[in-house]
């Protein structure tokens, strides 16, 4: 993109701007899930059965609760699975279980039941798929322990291949995409489904990618420009990933926003937070781990003049 060639910005002067928008939407992400008393994990994670079901006749999400009220089936989850302009009668119910042994074929049976009663012979449950709460719990533990081994393992790889400053503010910039991804998924009332923590490990993985773009240059630029500020190369390293930055997060951009627009029901949950999580990572890229390096080191050089001076 020519229109970058010879961009000049000075990103390291507004970094107290920078740090003032990331604190605002931090801050509206964990009163949200405060308020919502926590986030909504789906059936992967509590245990419960996921039926889709085909109507023949036109019936809407309320009737349908209705139903499921009357019968005893309380706290169900109902999504209409249409794309955009697409009118549909199948819909998606989530019933929770908190029993581990209650199968598939028993709720099954039950919505079953509680539909026809209502509906008579006008639907058809097509699939359905069960998760038990002892599973469920399991696949918690163990997306927590993917996010936090790829925490690791960066930090580990960062600190290799540059220096722990670097790797500190990698990881640093990358908890702070969680956490406003996080808070944009319970303001946007999404429930934690195993396809929301794919796209959330998607999200650091793009989002480290791009940071450890910047800093490579910056390595570089260092070894370069050695009479340049620390501030100054940063900027400089900055701007010259830019074209990059900008050409990468928009086609990325572009392919989700295909994904959330006619992608159905199911997939437009996924392809959202990996919009929100792109466009959160390229802005962390720029104005949260580079001035995060840029304060770090500034910490590390006075931390060694005073150690020289006390020294001499």
């Amino acid at each position: 993109m020519r229109v970058f060639d010879k961009a000049s910005f000075k990103f390291l002067r507004i970094r107290k701007r920078g740090y003032v928008v990331s604190g605002i939407l931090v801050t509206v992400g964990l009163v949200s899930i405060i308020l919502r008393g926590g986030l909504n994990a789906g059936v992967e994670f509590t245990g419960g059965t996921l039926l889709e079901v085909q109507f023949q006749t036109s019936t809407d999400i309320a009737e349908i609760r209705d139903a499921l009220t009357n019968a005893q089936i309380s706290g169900a989850q109902i999504q209409q699975l249409r794309g955009i302009g697409e009118v549909s009668q199948d819909y998606l119910l989530r019933v929770p279980t908190s029993a581990d042994d209650a199968g598939e074929d028993e709720v099954r049976s039950e919505v079953e039941t509680a539909l026809a009663s209502s509906f008579g012979p006008n639907f058809e449950i097509v699939r359905g798929d069960a998760m038990t709460a002892k599973v469920g719990g399991e696949f918690q533990r163990k997306a927590v322990l993917a996010v936090l081994l790829s925490f690791l393992l960066t930090l580990i790889y960062l600190a290799f291949r540059f220096e722990w400053l670097f790797g500190v503010s990698a990881v640093v910039a990358t908890v702070h995409d969680m956490m406003i991804t996080f808070g944009f998924i319970s303001l946007l009332g999404f429930e934690i489904s195993l396809a929301t923590v794919a796209a959330i490990l998607t999200i650091i993985g793009y989002s480290l990618n791009d940071t450890i773009v910047v800093f490579d240059r910056v390595r570089e630029n260092l070894k370069k420009k050695r009479k340049e500020s620390y501030e100054e190369t940063l900027d400089r390293s900055l701007n010259e990933t830019l074209p990059r930055t900008v050409l990468t997060s928009g086609t990325t951009l572009i392919a989700l926003a295909a994904l959330a627009l006619i992608g159905g029901t199911v997939i437009r949950p996924f392809a959202t937070v990996l919009i929100l999580g792109v466009a959160i990572g390229t802005y962390s890229s720029i104005l949260v781990a580079s001035p995060v390096l840029l304060e770090l080191h500034e910490r590390a050089r006075r931390r060694a003049a005073s150690a020289a001076h006390a020294a001499g």
